[in-house]
């Protein structure tokens, strides 16, 4: 496994990037484009919106041929919505993009290449499509038998919380410290931050956690594989992938993310949120399969939604009641949480 050092992204299609915004929905329906801008904004040359788009990364707004003018080399498709499909006005934006000498690469479940306009556009310029969503490499069966290296992986009260953004927080910290660290990306975001990864919800289901494995192989250096978490144990629709996940990882320490303005499942109003004890819980229980020495080391919070006081009283109320440290990784940074890894878990 490459990518033992700062992340570099694929030549073939990689940055600098024109983030694709279109016409979103709503904050959630562009959180791939603003992770991208968040952790990578080196590679960031402008976004693309639409007319009546209402939501912005702060980038410059660049047509196509700009965007190529001010040396992007790669169209990202940083938006989704519910199945994961490509708009008529996307597909044109796409065809567009391709015809102004630009690369595209795109996480929805729809492929580009499975769209007979853009393959032939594509082919046409000689540009590269690629689609972070698919699994091409040879994936085995997990085999729960203990490796050698350490691990944390994020898990979650619910989808969209903030593990992915918990994983590369805690990598900063540790680089930081001088620790090797590095992420380990299992969906289509985190693949197009760290140039590299499996998007696990995109491999059947019985090598989800050999794709775990494949992604966080035995290492001796000291240095810890960040995996990024998927899904939720509690929610119906995804606890599968969540599951897979945990086996496969071996993880050493686990850190809860939880987003407390939340009050049911995401797409499932029926479903309320878990108690975080319980989820906290769960995920240990589950863990113990195959790494019976994990531990929770902390608890991630996105507080994105909440007024700086009540977000500092909601960590410390956490904090309190199930003796983690507790911090918002994007206002408060981890370095409690990482102090607690290190303490706890460190060989």
């Amino acid at each position: 496994m490459s990518n033992r050092g700062e992340a570099v992204a694929p030549q073939h299609w990689g940055p600098p990037y024109l983030l694709y915004l279109g016409n979103p929905a709503d904050e959630l329906a562009i959180k791939t484009a603003r992770g991208v801008a968040h952790w990578r904004p080196e590679w960031c040359v402008g976004q693309y919106r639409s007319p009546a788009c209402k939501l912005s990364l702060g980038l410059p707004d660049l047509g196509m041929a700009e965007a190529r003018a001010a040396g992007a080399k790669t169209m990202l498709v940083g938006t989704a919505n519910a199945g994961g499909v490509m708009a008529p006005e996307t597909v044109a934006d796409v065809l567009a993009a391709l015809d102004a000498g630009l690369n595209v690469a795109a996480g929805l479940h729809q492929k580009l290449r499975d769209n007979a306009d853009i393959l032939a556009a594509a082919r046409r310029n000689g540009r590269v499509l690629f689609d972070a969503r698919e699994a091409t490499r040879s994936i085995p069966v997990g085999t729960g038998r203990k490796r050698p290296g350490l691990r944390l992986l994020t898990v979650g009260t619910d989808c969209s919380v903030g593990k992915m953004y918990t994983a590369l927080a805690i990598e900063r910290s540790l680089r930081r410290l001088g620790c090797k660290a590095d992420f380990r990306a299992t969906g289509q975001t985190g693949i197009f931050i760290a140039g590299d990864g499996i998007p696990v919800d995109a491999v059947i289901a019985d090598f989800i956690s050999g794709a775990a494995e494949l992604i966080s192989p035995a290492r001796d250096d000291g240095g810890w594989d960040l995996i990024e978490g998927q899904g939720s144990l509690f929610h119906p629709s995804y606890a599968g992938v969540s599951l897979g996940l945990l086996h496969g990882s071996q993880p050493d320490a686990l850190v809860l993310c939880h987003e407390p303005t939340r009050r049911h499942m995401r797409g499932l109003p029926e479903y309320p949120l878990p108690d975080l004890e319980a989820c906290l819980q769960a995920n240990l229980a589950a863990a113990r399969l195959t790494n019976p020495a994990v531990k929770a080391v902390g608890v991630a919070l996105n507080t994105s939604n909440l007024p700086q006081r009540e977000a500092w009283a909601a960590c410390r109320a956490i904090s309190d009641r199930l003796g983690l440290p507790c911090q918002d990784p994007v206002s408060m940074g981890v370095e409690a949480i990482v102090d607690n890894l290190l303490a706890c878990c460190a060989a």
